[in-house]
């Protein structure tokens, strides 16, 4: 018998929708052998050379026009996108997307992305019979993920069904699942054996992320990390800079980075387990980092969430008392206190939440798992010559 196909589908616009994808791929083929999953990032795959360009201009305006971001994102907050969007994204995707499930023949597509999602939903109306589901990264329901053709909404909280609900999603489409992270932000390592691996001190340690998506920039450099590193004597800190080798090299520069307690990390497959050996993290607040942080059981600081589903991401954990932003430096002092004086209660606060997320860590994949058992196989559109030559 074949195996089930799962396409997933997501864009790069930031790496968590992404990591989302590949996460609950990893999780499916863990949880049944008889399934097969492809990941693509549709606009890159598509259009490698157009895309890069339209992610710049989406990036710059991020990192240098939040304002103007925000004010969009609030816009559109609970519409579907407009029309010139939706036509510009048919004309980019609609006929080789469809070459693309031609091809391949999914049993199920699953979207971590809005845009895909779209396009995908466009093909159903057109007379495509496979499922989709779409996995909302955030905690946050922003208008432009919702479309009546989508079969199944996977999301985060019990907060984002219900904003779901108001916009007239039916309640049997939406499932509670939380966002899915790889099983190895799930798994315990051995505390002794990443400090060796690492070269690090057994000692209260705080993990800096934020790539270059902002948080290295000379003004914030001088602000929020110069501030944190007069705590080095006593406070291990991890800075992870990621790709951004010049913000690495830039910090080097400085004296004040330049101590035992000071550890600038460059890009790793090995976040989990710096997390394992972490006892809080300042990041910014978007939606896969503080699902895997949450996965550690690891308290939260955020710095400057960028208006839109960051702002909304933080609203969230704040509510829940898993985090907190960063609105002065008393902030800060107030948990690097908590980390020297209060240890053992935080350690505690860390296996409850995360005992809570092993319960949660399967139903993302359980739930999709569970729809292709019970339903029927609907039968796909036939093959396209025209189709790329694409392989599961």
């Amino acid at each position: 018998m074949r195996k089930k196909r799962i396409l997933l589908l997501s864009e790069g616009f930031g790496k968590g929708h992404t990591q989302a994808a590949h996460a609950l791929a990893v999780e499916l083929r863990q949880n049944s052998s008889d399934i097969i999953t492809r990941v693509i990032e549709l606009g890159a795959f598509l259009h490698p050379t157009l895309f890069p360009l339209i992610f710049s201009a989406y990036r710059r305006t991020v990192t240098t026009q939040p304002k103007l971001y925000g004010m969009l994102y609030r816009h559109q907050q609970n519409k579907s996108l407009n029309g010139i969007t939706g036509l510009a994204l048919h004309r980019l995707f609609y006929s080789q997307t469809k070459a693309v499930v031609e091809q391949l023949k999914p049993d199920i597509i699953v979207c971590t992305h809005p845009f895909p999602s779209i396009i995908v939903s466009r093909l159903k109306r057109s007379g495509l019979r496979v499922p989709l589901f779409t996995v909302i990264t955030d905690y946050d329901a922003h208008g432009s993920w919702i479309d009546p053709a989508v079969d199944k909404y996977l999301v985060s909280t019990e907060n984002v069904r219900q904003k779901m609900l108001e916009r007239g999603v039916p309640a049997e489409h939406v499932d509670v699942t939380g966002i899915p992270v790889h099983p190895n932000f799930r798994r315990q390592h051995s505390k002794a054996q990443i400090l060796g691996e690492f070269g690090l001190r057994d000692m209260p340690t705080v993990m800096i992320m934020g790539g270059g998506w902002g948080i290295f920039k000379k003004e914030v450099t001088e602000d929020l990390l110069g501030y944190i590193a007069t705590w080095r004597e006593r406070i291990q800190l991890l800075i992870c800079v990621g790709t951004n080798e010049k913000a690495k090299l830039k910090l080097m520069e400085e004296e004040v980075f330049r101590h035992p307690n000071v550890h600038l990390i460059g890009y790793t497959q090995e976040i989990n387990k710096l997390m394992d050996i972490s006892d809080l993290l300042i990041t910014k607040p978007g939606g896969m980092t503080c699902s895997e942080a949450m996965a550690k059981g690891i308290p939260m600081l955020f710095y400057h969430p960028i208006p839109g589903q960051e702002e909304e991401n933080c609203h969230y954990f704040e509510k829940q008392g898993y985090g907190q932003i960063i609105s002065s430096p008393a902030i800060i002092d107030h948990w690097f206190h908590i980390l020297l004086e209060q240890y053992p209660q935080l350690i505690q606060r860390r296996s409850t939440i995360r005992r809570y997320q092993q319960f949660r860590a399967y139903e993302c994949s359980r739930t999709i798992i569970q729809y292709l058992q019970m339903s029927e196989k609907l039968p796909c559109i036939q093959a396209s010559t025209r189709a790329p030559l694409i392989q599961w």
